[in-house]
């Protein structure tokens, strides 16, 4: 764009729902105070989208252990938190950190030899993992948000009130995350 016209660089802008964050902040309190229902409620309100951050760094198989992972470690670091609204960057800021951590212990795999490999049709569920492999090699923020939208089945405005970006910004990541997936999946 033309610096001419006081054009800005595109840059991710975050927000947090007033009362989103307001709920947050109670059922943390709630937490630390022994409440359980409330941290049930904090992993209701966020398995979701911590799902779609770990699948679009970790393999699939790794999943869900982590989700679990991610869950104990904020229960049991629930006191250090500082700003009980922030629960929800915090928590992916986490989830973010295991991914790391998992890539770092991560060992060389090998495939089955061809006499064990799985009879019948599995070229759906491979295919399937194939463009979710594409989905990884894609920036961060595209590749969050287009797995919140089409593995987690989010909409736009929910990856926006649990993500802390506005809602444009998450249209803009789908729409420039969709047009790359495109161009992968057609070369």
């Amino acid at each position: 764009m033309d610096a001419a016209l006081g054009a800005r660089p595109f840059r991710v802008t975050t927000r947090f729902e007033p009362g989103h964050a307001a709920d947050d902040a109670a059922l943390v309190r709630r937490s630390r105070g022994g409440d359980e229902s409330a941290f049930t409620e904090l992993y209701r309100r966020y398995a979701k989208i911590i799902h779609g951050v770990l699948l679009a760094r970790v393999p699939a198989v790794d999943v869900d252990d982590l989700v679990q992972d991610v869950f104990f470690t904020a229960w049991k670091g629930l006191d250090g938190l500082r700003d009980p609204a922030a629960f929800g960057g915090w928590l992916s800021t986490i989830a973010r950190h295991r991914a790391t951590d998992l890539h770092r212990r991560a060992v060389d795999a090998t495939g089955l030899p061809a006499h064990l490999e799985a009879a019948g049709d599995v070229s759906a569920p491979a295919e399937a993992h194939a463009v979710l492999d594409i989905v990884r090699s894609l920036p961060e923020a595209y590749r969050e948000t287009l797995v919140l939208r089409l593995v987690e089945g989010m909409t736009g405005p929910e990856i926006a009130e649990r993500t802390g970006l506005t809602p444009a910004s998450v249209r803009v990541n789908l729409h420039r995350g969709m047009k790359m997936l495109r161009e992968k999946l057609h070369r």
